[in-house]
């Protein structure tokens, strides 16, 4: 089950480097609830991001040869009227949402719901359960959106062991954060 955020909740966004002030313009577009600056309660997530786009980034020529990712630490603040929508489960709504922000012409309606809130959250679709939803959205489960192909798809996504993603959408959302800190995380 995915909470909603509280004042005072610590988020974690795991990188290549420190994130004091995130811009959204350097946000990928393609991700789970869509372009964004994504964040979790769960620091161990937060790690593993954090080695992830670090090796990444070295593919990529972002950066020299580096042996550390680093967790940035905030400090999520309510104090202003957000539009939020949390899938507390990793249900076929949820489902919709990942597949709506990966493919185009898909779950239009869904996308253009989405684009109301400046705070998305639920279970992370990680790489980990890429190849899953990849297959999903090729349609070897059934047809995209029927109930027989969530269902295979959702059980074989193991939700109960998927940790939880907030993305913060809009500069308003973001002006909801304040930096704590970093750390480094060695490889």
């Amino acid at each position: 089950m995915v909470d909603l955020l509280k004042d005072g909740d610590i988020l974690y966004h795991g990188s290549f480097c420190e994130v004091r002030i995130p811009d959204l313009q350097k946000c990928a577009r393609y991700k789970d609830f869509g372009q964004g600056f994504y964040l979790t309660t769960d620091k161990k997530q937060a790690e593993s991001f954090a080695k992830i786009s670090t090796r990444k980034a070295i593919e990529n020529g972002a950066v020299a040869s580096q042996r550390f990712g680093v967790i940035s630490a905030f400090r999520y603040n309510d104090n202003a009227a957000l539009g939020i929508k949390i899938y507390e489960t990793a249900g076929s709504a949820w489902l919709h949402c990942v597949v709506a922000h990966r493919k185009k012409n898909v779950f239009g309606d869904i996308l253009e719901d989405c684009s109301r809130y400046d705070i998305i959250g639920g279970k992370i679709a990680n790489d980990a359960t890429n190849s899953t939803i990849v297959t999903y959205m090729a349609g070897a489960f059934g047809g995209v959106g029927s109930a027989s192909a969530d269902d295979i798809c959702i059980r074989l996504l193991l939700p109960e062991r998927l940790k939880n993603q907030y993305c913060f959408k809009s500069v308003a959302a973001l002006n909801q954060l304040s930096f704590m800190g970093s750390e480094q995380v060695w490889m």
